[in-house]
């Protein structure tokens, strides 16, 4: 005999449109609690179908579908079955469809996914030699073309799902490749006024330095894009001095001979020092760090500062920087 739930798991199916609905509702009010997440857990083989065959309605009934998968995401063992089902696939698909009325629910339901490392895969479209990367790029393309000014911005979270394939070597590798230009159309994405795009941005960048070692100058192609959004969130409040800037390229000294609004995200500032720090052990990221007057930069920044976990970050990459220091062993971490 089908317990209520497995009835409500039915009724997601129902070819009556008002039972539908109610079904998708009631599913959806019950993934807001930790009671029901475990409870309709143990049952995803069979709600995630349907849910899933929801997301292509009205937004009536779409919308709470989407919502209770997010919700349901949130397990990593669910996520991982939304996974393996296909979910990115039809995510994708429903996403850029011209008519879709769920858009920055079904980026926010990749962000979850792509926290697992078969969800990175299943974006890189790793076993798929023709549709390689495709994903991706369009991922890109609409973080980078969407327009951030307006309320509910569909992509806006964009940027949480490339942080979390750049913490993988295929991701960073393919961000990171000059012919197809990704990184810097990321970068020039910094200049948002979301706090959650720069967020993005900033830890797409970060995660993407691991590969300074080897790929340095790939790194340093976009270093008319880099440093201004590297430095300029531990650039501190001061107006720099025209001798200061002259030694700057145009883009980074001609912001900071003016008066701006401070970085007031303290992760923000960790993290452009940790990018900056991955940069600067090789010797060619100091001698470029260098060139744009970087030191004086990070200076000024660190006099400014008052976060003790930033001023550590701001002496990590000072103990570079000073002649004849031993480069310490990093240990930050991809994240």
């Amino acid at each position: 005999m089908a317990t209520e739930l497995e009835e409500l798991i039915d009724f997601l199916s129902s070819p009556s449109p008002p039972v539908k609905k109610a079904a998708v509702d009631i599913v959806q009010g019950l993934t807001g609690s930790e009671d029901g997440l475990q409870a309709l857990g143990s049952y995803s083989d069979t709600v995630l179908p349907p849910l899933s065959r929801l997301l292509g309605e009205k937004k009536e009934v779409s919308e709470p579908a989407v919502e209770a998968l997010i919700n349901l995401s949130q397990n990593s063992d669910v996520a991982e079955k939304m996974v393996n089902m296909g979910m990115i696939k039809i995510a994708m698909e429903m996403l850029y469809k011209q008519d879709s009325e769920i858009k920055k629910f079904l980026v926010m339901l990749l962000v979850n996914l792509t926290r697992l490392d078969v969800g990175i895969d299943a974006l890189l479209q790793s076993g798929d030699d023709k549709m390689h990367s495709l994903y991706v790029m369009k991922l890109v393309r609409s973080f980078c073309t969407s327009n951030s000014d307006l309320d509910g911005d569909a992509f806006e979270h964009a940027g949480s799902i490339l942080v979390n394939i750049s913490k993988s070597e295929a991701g960073r590798k393919l961000l990171l490749d000059p012919k197809r230009g990704l990184l810097k159309q990321i970068l020039r994405q910094f200049d948002s006024t979301s706090v959650l795009r720069k967020k993005g941005v900033l830890g797409t960048v970060r995660n993407c330095c691991f590969e300074a070692e080897s790929q340095l100058q790939n790194l340093l192609l976009v270093s008319e894009f880099l440093w201004p959004t590297l430095l300029l969130p531990v650039a501190g409040k001061k107006v720099y001095s025209e001798q200061d800037t002259s030694k700057m390229p145009l883009e980074l000294g001609s912001t900071l001979l003016i008066e701006r609004e401070s970085v007031d995200d303290p992760e923000i500032r960790v993290e452009a020092l940790e990018a900056i720090y991955l940069i600067a052990v090789q010797d060619g990221g100091r001698r470029a760090l260098w060139s744009v007057n970087g030191p004086r930069i990070l200076q000024v920044g660190y006099e400014d500062e008052e976060n003790s976990k930033v001023m550590e970050a701001y002496e990590r990459v000072g103990s570079l920087l000073v002649e004849g220091s031993d480069i310490e062993d990093t240990t930050i971490k991809a994240s």
